[in-house]
């Protein structure tokens, strides 16, 4: 499709005039160049039309911005009123701000997508321009876009305040107990034990908005320091890699060896912080009976090149945080401290690659169970020595002329990789039971997100600068040659009506708050537990008998200093597990299909396992044979949630539909057929030319053109089918007018044969 029109079918009507006037530029552009050539005053008077387009869609995005800053800050006044006289706190008061903040939450969607679609469109115009031009008006501008930046960054903190102001709302003005110090991943905090599954997405640049946005309505974004004021740089999180010359944990995590460790130095916000934390990942670690752990402790900045050295001991470590922790996490410290340690001296190794992303985590106050982080700006930066550039001064553990100022333009491209898309990570508990909420399976299965198993940060860093070193490479480089975007889904994730009015999965968010709260109804008359209102579980923590999670959690935690993982592993069935619920009603309420990722037949080739490099074709998503099939059985989504119809209460089981290979062969089947009936024309066509008169001839010519004509509509309607079935269309897969055509065609070329042979 012409970038001008999907330009067309993203436009928002309501600021149609304030888009970038892209079939104006391109007309000029065209115009001029085909009248009399491209001249000096040409590029003058389109740079200055360039200019104001920009300066257009720039101050189009302050004035909104400023007007959802007004809005906000609005709300806010009104929710700290209505939290400060009680007599007017009501839930009717509440719904109207929680309806507010959720149109405000629609209007950033739309500037999100306003300013993506206008710098792509800005990008495309520069492109051309060039290449018909022969001049470098691309690289001249970029300044210009830096002046004027079209970034969606500037919408983060946004977002962040209207998840505030949101739970505020859902709480009816009372705070969620706990606070980001005590959460269950904590910036600059120990992590608790928990089992947990984990599946990987990406997330292309056209939705990351729409995904956070989503996402906030359910579970408010984690702020780890409330105390100060919410900044970009909070996001930032920056980890250096170790590995060796041999690349040995690259390869023995990406192969899942027994043991294989992982292993890096990560610090949270700004360059200069004093917070390093040293982490390791063991794969089925022996010491946890084959168990799967991540563990860390913490370090001051100027203690990690000594510990590097092994200078700083594990029991010098262990000696300074005695007096300041109990004895189990002393011990903890002291046990990772000392097998990082005799890792990097035994395995020689050193920092060999940083990853940075900036990172927006959903998670309640003190509640485990469900965890989401959507990291965005993931850019992999060279820490390594191996080509002989001196990067790291002074052998220091990471590079002082990098810091956190994404996009890093000052790195060459062989520096740096900006990786196109967000990765968004789903955490959820097992083994307490918990089940996947029915709007989290809603959004996994929609047309947003993109799921890539196994998915590793380093591994994908490493395998792009280090590719002639390496013997095996990861599976889903090839997914990064196909466009991810999917056809949008019906009635799936933020919308408008056509009175531009909100909608979130086709439905009114009053709607959506009346009919769950017509279920817990339904519950306490029938003395059972209903639904709660954002479906996170809440009803179950506030309720007086039941424990809350975090004393829940403080019975299964093994050490303070480390958290199982659930990896899904050859061993492990699923990627999300939970266990069965005991409570029928429950089961009735939510369903899950569990899913056995182990490949039942003999193929040898499973999705997920390394590819060798130099082989000729490889399994991918896409594959009918391997990965298709895996993609929509083994390791495609999952049936989680029943759908709940409107004005009944009969459910119906929502499945993903999988594309058999015998559809492809029935539209290889029709191609063909119509390939038969081409092959007798054009038999009939050679005979009358060879064996006829002039008149014979004529006709013979018709019967020619007419197959000609035929062979390439079928080929036309052959591959429209494929990609209809391909993307999962819905439309009409018959052929209405081809046939009556066809006929029409013949009866004309007989009707012509009998006038040329008795005329």
């Amino acid at each position: 499709m012409k970038y001008g029109l999907e330009l067309q079918e993203n436009i928002f009507p309501p600021w149609r005039l304030s888009y970038v006037a892209y079939d104006v530029l391109k007309q000029e552009l065209k115009s001029r160049q085909l009248d009399h050539g491209w001249t000096q005053q040409d590029e003058v008077d389109f740079v200055h039309l360039l200019d104001n387009e920009l300066t257009k869609v720039y101050d189009f995005i302050n004035a909104k911005l400023s007007e959802i800053d007004a809005r906000i800050l609005y709300c806010e006044r009104t929710i700290h009123t209505l939290h400060n006289n009680p007599t007017m706190q009501t839930d009717i008061s509440y719904g109207i701000m929680d309806e507010a903040l959720t149109e405000i939450l629609f209007d950033v969607n739309d500037l999100s997508k306003f300013t993506r679609v206008n710098f792509v469109a800005i990008q495309k115009i520069l492109k051309k321009h060039d290449r018909w031009t022969g001049l470098d008006l691309k690289q001249a501008f970029v300044q210009k876009l830096r002046d004027k930046p079209l970034d969606n960054q500037r919408f983060d903190v946004a977002i962040v305040y209207i998840s505030a102001l949101h739970d505020l709302c859902r709480n009816r003005g009372n705070k969620q107990s706990g606070d980001g110090e005590k959460a269950a991943v904590n910036a600059d905090g120990d992590q608790n034990a928990f089992e947990r599954a984990t599946a990987k997405y990406w997330i292309h640049p056209d939705n990351i908005t729409e995904v956070k946005a989503i996402i906030m309505l359910h579970l408010p974004v984690l702020i780890f320091d409330k105390d100060k004021k919410w900044e970009v740089s909070d996001s930032a999180i920056s980890s250096v890699y170790m590995d060796n010359d041999n690349f040995d944990l690259y390869t023995g995590r990406l192969q899942r060896d027994e043991g294989a460790e992982a292993i890096r130095l990560r610090w949270y916000g700004p360059y200069d912080t004093k917070s390093v934390f040293v982490e390791r990942k063991t794969h089925h670690a022996a010491w946890l009976q084959g168990a799967s752990v991540k563990d860390r402790f913490r370090l001051n900045e100027p203690q990690v090149n000594p510990y590097l050295r092994g200078d700083y001991t594990a029991d010098q470590i262990a000696n300074n945080i005695r007096n300041k922790a109990d004895h189990a996490t002393v011990d903890s410290v002291h046990f990772i401290a000392s097998g990082v340690q005799t890792s990097v001296r035994e395995k020689e190794l050193r920092p060999t690659l940083r990853a940075f992303y900036n990172r927006t985590a959903f998670q309640l106050p003190d509640d485990q169970k469900l965890r989401i982080s959507l990291d965005t700006n993931l850019s992999f930066i060279r820490e390594d020595h191996l080509d002989g550039t001196l990067r790291r001064t002074k052998d220091n553990w990471r590079r002082t002329d990098v810091a956190i100022d994404y996009p890093f333009k000052y790195l060459s491209e062989s520096e740096i990789l900006r990786f196109p898309y967000a990765v968004l990570e789903t955490k959820l508990q097992t083994h307490l039971g918990q089940a996947p909420p029915a709007w989290l399976t809603s959004l996994i299965e929609s047309h947003l997100v993109h799921e890539v198993p196994r998915f590793s940060k380093y591994l994908h860093g490493a395998c792009h600068f280090y590719k002639e070193r390496l013997p095996l490479l990861p599976w889903w480089l090839s997914e990064l040659n196909v466009d991810i975007r999917k056809p949008r889904s019906e009635n799936i994730g933020l919308s408008r009506s056509r009175s531009f009015k909100p909608l979130i999965d086709g439905r009114y968010r009053r709607a959506m708050i009346e009919e769950k709260e017509r279920a817990n109804q339904d519950a306490v008359v029938r003395g059972q537990q209903g639904v709660t209102l954002e479906d996170n579980g809440s009803s179950r923590e506030n309720s007086p008998g039941a424990l809350s999670s975090s004393e829940t959690l403080a019975k299964s935690r093994n050490t303070p200093e480390r958290r199982r993982l659930l990896d899904d592993d050859i061993d492990t069935p699923a990627a999300w597990r939970p266990v069965q619920n005991t409570n029928n009603q429950q089961q009735q309420e939510q369903r899950y299909t569990t899913v056995d990722m182990k490949n039942n037949n003999n193929s040898t080739t499973q999705l997920g396992q390394p590819i060798m490099i130099g082989t000729p074709s490889s399994p991918s998503v896409g594959d009918d044979n391997n990965g298709k099939k895996k993609k929509n059985g083994a390791l495609g989504f999952l049936n989680w949630n029943n759908m709940i119809e409107e004005g009944g209460n009969t459910k119906r089981q929502k499945v993903k539909v999988r594309v058999e290979p015998k559809v492809f062969f029935a539209n290889e089947r029709t191609f063909i057929s119509w390939l038969q009936f081409c092959a007798l024309l054009l038999t009939v066509a050679l005979s009358l030319l060879n064996f006829g008169d002039d008149r014979a001839r004529i006709v013979g010519g018709i019967f020619i053109g007419l197959a000609a004509g035929v062979a390439i509509y079928a080929l036309y309607r052959f591959e429209k089918r494929a990609w209809m079935i391909n993307r999962r269309v819905d439309g009409r897969y018959d052929d209405l007018w081809g046939p009556a055509v066809l006929c029409t065609l013949l009866v004309g070329a007989l009707v012509v044969n009998f006038y040329l042979r008795f005329a």
